[in-house]
């Protein structure tokens, strides 16, 4: 066998919210290619690290007090401890915020430069003039161009699927403010993605080299168009401030590198910081052989398939046109739905890895039955949590473990621990070798449901053996221990293959099984797969079953609970609670019951038309669609938006507050906005999905 030398990556989370059990699918698919190649002798190198720079980690922490850098250690340990807890064996986990990430960004950033693959031009982006900072595209909202579809992304729609320019948006919005954006111009630089060079190096590489799944080399195909298209467009890596992230150099520090260049440059930090710390541990490796071409090692990345542009295209130009090694493979894999849908909060199924590990459930369960639905294509995977319990119980108790705890008990009891075989094994052996090369060819290509479905067909063929040759009356007859000896000890080597086949994706319960069952010392290897054993250690309980109610629990955990409402100070309307604006103050210490909140019926509302009102400085006349009716509400929040930029904008209004005559008509309920004691006023708006009329509760 040639030993292989990988560099395995997993994409890098981004250090803005918690991990949850979609961002799993891909660790765990990862963590199990990487396990098989270490088992089978290879050099394996697994790196991630957080990703950490950009506009929402700055807002995050500037909203909850704390520096950026602050935010993102904190964050960095409640990552690491949730891949920790569903064994998520990382080589190197590190940070894109390190000084290694940045010497990589500013090489290659040179090094492109240097090739003539830099240009800097004048671009008009949108500007917020309340929050004064230019606004990445996400930052804005309005109109898709294509399909007219309210409320969509400044870069991509979500109904018609479109991408443009956040500038094309009809009636754009500040998601950071609120305010209507203002169009500004500043030099930025891009990356000339554009360039016949690249366009003739991303041909071959996307199409001709296999390094990419069949569908995403035709996504490539389709985004590359034919020959002479010039449909790639040049990539904007810069930003402007404020921004927490790298300074491009000889910028003065007025311009970063956008967060998608040192992203996935962060996987060479990573191993930069590996390669030193093996170093000074006294087992240095080459780290050059893995960033440079030339070398007989191979990059490997893993990623999801809403990120297959950037990795497939701008990531591998960047890196041939910097003198770089490129990927020799990228895995794209699908999304997790729940139960059949799009994970929900409302629902209890957008779960979190610390609610599933905090309520006790084993996370080599979930680490099962992802194997068994995962393949090598794109296609999304589904949680079904009767189908979750089912399996586990059926497959991981009732079939694998149920092997070792009933023949255990004989061999101990009768044996004292000694196997014996009666006849040839050599059919027995041949047949386990053969096993564990079709698993092995599967763990290769990332069929890992392949694996489990012949591990379980072994199963249920060692249980049938078993049960045939009744060991509970051969163990009635002293006359029969050879018989009852030999079934035990076939029964246990099939259960020893089992454990190798399945150890990539059940680790901590299959090393149980090496050091304690069969007193290996270690852990299990490949070439385990075929060696019979002949004698085992006293059987102790190796998994417990599933019970229903732990998986209802775990989506009761995560279900979005009743909050009391807001303080005032936080929460109101503008013209009805002018007070709050002028600085007064409500106790923190003031409390109200949930029967009080449940007398405030809040409704989510559609602005169906939104107007100015002659002679009022601050009132925006709405009308609003809550399902069943329309109401007239006036809001004092024309400092904050155009009435045109309010148009199909969906928000929460106080629906069962009492009608009051005002000046200009009467105000039928009041629409909720946020506010603090510097500038800005913040419609409150519902997550995408909510419908006019829905109870806010």
């Amino acid at each position: 066998m040639t030993r292989r030398r990988i560099l395995v990556t997993s994409a890098l989370p981004y250090a803005n919210g918690a991990i949850h059990l979609g961002h799993l699918v891909e660790y765990i698919q990862t963590d199990i290619w990487a396990r098989f190649q270490k088992m089978a002798g290879h050099e394996v190198h697994y790196v991630c690290a957080d990703d950490t720079h950009g506009t929402p980690i700055m807002l995050r922490a500037e909203a909850e007090g704390i520096t950026p850098r602050q935010l993102i250690e904190r964050v960095w340990h409640e990552h690491k401890r949730d891949f920790d807890g569903f064994h998520i064996a990382f080589d190197n986990y590190y940070s894109t915020d390190s000084p290694e990430n940045r010497a990589f960004c500013e090489d290659i950033y040179a090094r492109l430069k240097a090739a003539g693959l830099i240009a800097i031009r004048s671009v008009e982006q949108f500007y917020d003039p309340v929050k004064q900072m230019f606004l990445p595209d996400r930052y804005v909202r309005g109109e898709c161009p294509k399909c007219c579809a309210k409320d969509q992304y400044g870069d991509a729609c979500e109904v018609c699927g479109a991408t443009y320019a956040p500038t094309e948006l009809g009636n754009p919005y500040s998601v950071v403010s609120g305010a209507r954006p203002e169009r500004r111009a500043s030099e930025h630089h891009f990356f000339r993605l554009s360039d016949a060079r690249c366009e003739a190096f991303l041909r071959k590489f996307t199409q001709a080299e296999s390094r990419l799944q069949p569908e995403a080399a035709n996504k490539m195909k389709e985004w590359l168009g034919e020959p002479g298209e010039q449909r790639l467009a040049d990539w904007d890596i810069s930003r402007d401030p404020p921004y927490f992230g790298f300074a491009i150099p000889g910028t003065d520090g007025k311009k970063f590198f956008y967060v998608w260049l040192d992203a996935p440059v962060g996987y060479f930090g990573s191993f930069a910081e590996y390669a030193a710390k093996r170093k000074a541990a006294g087992a240095p490796l080459d780290e050059e052989a893995f960033l440079r071409p030339g070398h007989d090692t191979e990059l490997v990345h893993f990623i999801g398939k809403d990120i297959l542009y950037f990795h497939a295209l701008f990531w591998p130009a960047m890196l041939e046109h910097a003198g770089y090694r490129t990927p020799s493979k990228i895995f794209a894999h699908g999304f997790l739905t729940v139960n059949g849908e799009k994970m929900s909060k409302s629902r209890g199924t957008f779960i979190t890895a610390e609610s599933y590990l905090r309520l006790g459930l084993n996370p080599e369960w979930l680490r099962y039955y992802y194997a068994a639905k995962l393949g090598p294509t794109m296609e999304d995977i589904d949680l079904n949590f009767d189908d979750f319990v089912a399996k586990v119980n059926s497959d991981l108790v009732g079939k694998y473990v149920n092997i070792a705890s009933r023949a255990a008990r004989f061999i101990a009891k009768t044996f004292g621990g000694e196997l014996a075989y009666v006849g040839d094994t050599q059919p027995l052996v041949q047949d386990a070798l053969e096993c564990a090369r079709l698993a092995a060819e599967a763990y290769e290509a990332r069929e890992y449901g392949r694996v489990v479905r012949e591990a379980m067909r072994v199963a249920d063929r060692i249980n049938e053996q078993f049960d045939r040759a009744q060991p509970w009356n051969l163990a009635k007859d002293a006359s029969r221990r050879v018989p009852l000896q030999d079934a035990c000890s076939r029964a246990l080597f099939g259960f020893k293959l089992l454990s190798v086949l399945l150890a990539p994706a059940l680790p901590r319960l299959t090393q149980r099984v090496a050091r304690e069952l069969f007193g290996l010392g270690r852990d299990f290897a490949w070439s385990d797969a075929g060696e019979l054993p002949r004698r085992i250690g006293p059987y102790s309980h190796l998994i417990t079953r599933l019970e229903a109610a732990q998986a209802g629990a775990l989506i009761e955990a995560n279900r979005e609970s009743l909050q009391p409402a807001p303080p005032p100070s936080q929460q109101r309307h503008a013209e009805h609670q002018q007070h709050v604006a002028q600085g007064a103050a409500v106790s923190q210490d003031e409390t109200i019951s949930i029967d009080e909140f449940a007398k405030i019926d809040l409704r989510v509302a559609r602005i169906a038309d939104a107007q100015q009102v002659e002679g009022a400085d601050k009132l925006v006349k709405l009308t609003l669609d809550i399902g069943t009716e329309t109401r007239t509400v006036f809001a004092g929040i024309k400092s904050a938006y155009a009435p045109e930029s309010l148009r199909g904008r969906y928000t929460v209004m106080v629906a069962n507050l009492a009608p009051r005559k005002m000046r200009f008509g009467v105000s039928e309920g009041m629409v909720l906005a946020a506010s603090g004691e510097g500038p800005g006023i913040f419609l409150i708006a519902p997550d995408a999905g909510a419908q006019p009329g829905m109870r806010v509760k």
